[in-house]
């Protein structure tokens, strides 16, 4: 009997999180992994933040080089996959070559979303280390950077520009940052830690046109013109699915697949970014673009492959660095009756906000008081009933919440 072979295409952290749960339940088979960069498997987060700043890659890659040989896991560096065969269990790739597979995991993450109109040579996004290669080399104490966007990745180059000396415009169509993800309260609370830090905010603002001269990016706005050294666009991610395309394995948002990673193919399964992945919790489908889910996916993707037959669901647990503050999220902010803030300092800057459906905490943001995340997280997971004045009041411990009393 020829030996099994597991492939999987990307080369970010829902891959290496599978390669690993692969060796570590003794599967014995052939693991390779196609990654389109030349690089072994690294943690896309820094990118924004510390390793945009320093370049340091001390903590930057998942696994040094040698756990690749020494766990017998082969790494094909530039292997872009352009078509896939299930019938066949076929890999086609952009060089002309062939890879079969037995079973295949689908971790191709996402690149950025590109607006059509803003374009030139000025115009920068960010998605692997070459960008932030790229980026950090540009970023000159006295220059101004526009950033459009003001999501999680546009807050956090925003912050880190600021940081390095740079004079930052955001351009943002909605009226407060991350406001998709996290709702009016937050939003509110994360415009003004900015413009204390000196970002120029241009909210509900709509770009009209984007030009180069002598140097400069251009950017017009309804209230005026705004000249930078360069324009960064940081408006979201879209899943790489294109090469897909004709395989019949279904996409939509993403590759379509269920509680245990698996796709419309039952040999092919898809995990991170790029897996919008059914959760039977929450009775609908859920497409997470978080370093945590993709961990924990990917782990998942791989012990199913092995035939565990294992339900993946997370409270989906995400943070950010921002200036001096740290950021933590948990759960999906996406269906709320209503947000409710718990300061335990009526003074202070630190909080966090409780998103609340029912008699039930659906997601949770906290600003600098990490210690309130690990704690609600178990009150979401649990399915714990509260009231808004027991979340409001910083006297109430989170912990003892639907304990019984003793």
């Amino acid at each position: 009997m020829n030996q099994q072979r597991f492939v999987i295409v990307g080369g970010g952290q829902a891959a290496a999180a599978a390669a690993e749960e692969l060796r570590n339940r003794d599967f014995a088979g052939e693991v390779v992994i196609l990654a389109e960069e030349h690089e072994y498997p690294y943690e896309r987060p820094p990118l924004s933040k510390e390793y945009l700043l320093t370049g340091d890659t001390a903590d930057l890659y998942f696994k040094p080089a040698e756990w690749y040989a020494d766990n017998a896991v082969t790494v094909r560096f530039g292997a872009r996959v352009v078509a896939v065969d299930p019938k066949a269990k076929m890999l086609t790739l952009a060089d002309g070559s062939e890879q079969r597979y037995d079973k295949l995991l689908i971790a191709t993450g996402g690149r950025p979303r590109v607006i059509p109109s803003i374009s030139g040579e000025r115009v920068r996004y960010l998605r692997d280390k070459a960008d932030a290669d790229r980026m950090s080399a540009e970023l000159v104490a006295g220059s101004t950077l526009v950033v459009v966007g003001a999501g999680f990745v546009g807050c956090e180059i925003a912050s880190s520009a600021r940081k390095r000396g740079v004079e930052v415009v955001m351009v943002e169509s909605l009226d407060v940052p991350m406001k998709r993800a996290l709702g009016d309260d937050v939003g509110h609370a994360m415009a003004h830690i900015h413009r204390t830090n000196g970002v120029d905010m241009r909210m509900s603002a709509v770009i009209t046109a984007v030009e180069e001269s002598n140097g400069k990016v251009l950017i017009r706005t309804a209230d005026g013109e705004i000249a930078a050294d360069y324009l960064l666009v940081a408006v979201g991610m879209t899943p790489n699915t294109e090469f897909l395309d004709g395989s019949g394995i279904e996409v939509d948002n993403g590759v379509l697949v269920d509680e245990f990673c698996r796709s419309s193919d039952p040999d092919v399964y898809a995990a991170g970014d790029v897996a919008n992945a059914w959760d039977p919790e929450l009775g609908r489908r859920v497409r997470v673009e978080h370093y945590d889910n993709a961990a924990k996916q990917g782990a998942a993707a791989a012990a199913n492959m092995l035939g565990a037959e294992q339900p993946h669901s997370d409270s989906h647990w995400f943070w950010s660095d921002q200036y001096e503050h740290n950021l933590q999220a948990v759960g999906l902010a996406t269906d709320y009756d209503q947000v409710v803030i718990r300061r335990e300092d009526p003074d202070g800057h630190a909080f966090v906000a409780f998103y609340l459906k029912g008699d039930r905490v659906q997601a949770a943001f906290a600003l600098d008081n990490s210690k309130e995340i690990l704690r609600v997280r178990k009150l979401i997971a649990a399915g714990t009933p509260v009231s808004a004045e027991q979340l409001a009041d910083p006297t109430v411990d989170l912990r003892k919440i639907g304990r019984p009393a003793r």
